[in-house]
């Protein structure tokens, strides 16, 4: 039994709890301080630090020729942190989140996050045409990052439309009680300083998740996404449950939505570390499910996002959960 490998998996994922925790307070200052609001930096900035245990875990997958770890870890950690969002909206309990947490950048990423799965869905279906290794749609999702990223900046200072405020919307206001904690430069030290401890945990998450999949026989598959994708999207479920106690609503859903949409950049970034030719071909069939479950998983929150119900969990969170349970499922199933 890797009792080693195991101790360190726990430590690592112990250190990106921890960091987590105390990134939704900084983040939520931040995006006062800054004028971002909550919604642009959640999505651009929390959701990038939170993801990098997760970009870590599968280019190091990638550059260890474990292409299936790297692929599952990345979809896996979007099917787990969508997951959260509905555990976020069970917590917040005076209404429904999406509902709440009202915001046209939240719905932009997350139509962005449906089309940059999508282009990954596709590239596993094409001819697998690489120039030094790389697939032609590794710079096409960089490119779409890049202006969905800049879009959804705009739109939060020169919105098209808004919607509607009800009795149980919560805007997004900046709190004036935040100049007691220190100055924008010290805040971004410490927000950059948490983001590389998350970093350095999830390369270890990798390397001793592979070895405890390898000591039990667990295919790279169920190793990605049962261990590195959950325990390395532990940041994005500490600092929703922490922005969400904190009344940062928007902080809360933007840092998963802008999660997820960063994360497809790990097959990209994970493309760029595999040496063997594309990664979207080196992937099992099992892993392009996971893509699909994904996109399908994504195309529900945005839906719950437009529909917006009241109160409760809402009948999107109920159908995450099931897609989730049931394509883990099947995953452990096919071994």
């Amino acid at each position: 039994m890797p009792i080693f490998e195991m101790l360190v998996f726990a430590a690592a994922g112990a250190v990106i709890v921890l960091a987590g925790t105390y990134m939704a307070k900084v983040s939520d200052e931040l995006a006062d301080r800054t004028g971002m609001g909550e919604a642009v930096f959640g999505a651009l900035m929390l959701g990038a630090a939170t993801s990098l245990p997760g970009v870590v875990a599968s280019v190091s997958a990638a550059l260890a020729d474990q292409p299936s770890l790297a692929v599952s870890n990345a979809v896996g950690g979007i099917a787990a942190q969508t997951t959260f969002l509905v555990i976020a909206d069970a917590v917040y309990r005076r209404a429904n989140l999406e509902h709440a947490a009202a915001e046209v950048t939240n719905l932009w990423q997350s139509a962005g996050l449906i089309l940059l799965l999508a282009l990954a869905l596709g590239a596993s279906l094409a001819p697998p045409v690489t120039f030094l290794s790389i697939h032609p749609v590794t710079i096409v999702l960089f490119g779409c990052y890049l202006v969905l990223a800049t879009t959804g900046m705009r739109l939060r200072h020169q919105p098209s439309w808004s919607p509607d405020e009800t009795a149980l919307t919560h805007p997004d206001e900046p709190d004036d009680a935040i100049e007691a904690s220190g100055s924008v430069a010290s805040l971004a030290l410490r927000f950059v300083g948490l983001a590389v401890a998350l970093g350095v945990a999830g390369h270890f998450i990798a390397w001793s998740a592979s070895a405890i999949a390898t000591s039990f026989g667990i295919s790279q598959t169920v190793a990605g996404v049962l261990l590195t994708s959950v325990v390395t999207s532990l940041p994005e479920l500490v600092t929703t449950i922490a922005a969400v106690r904190l009344g940062a609503l928007q902080l809360a859903v933007g840092g998963i939505v802008g999660g997820n949409t960063f994360d497809v950049l790990f097959l990209a970034f994970a493309d760029a570390g595999y040496r063997s030719g594309s990664i979207y071909h080196a992937a099992a069939d099992r892993d392009v499910l996971m893509i699909a479950a994904a996109l399908v998983m994504a195309t529900i929150m945005l839906l719950g996002l437009i529909a917006r119900d009241r109160r409760g969990v809402g009948r999107e969170g109920y159908a995450i959960i099931g897609v989730y349970v049931g394509v883990v499922a099947l995953q452990v199933w096919l071994g």
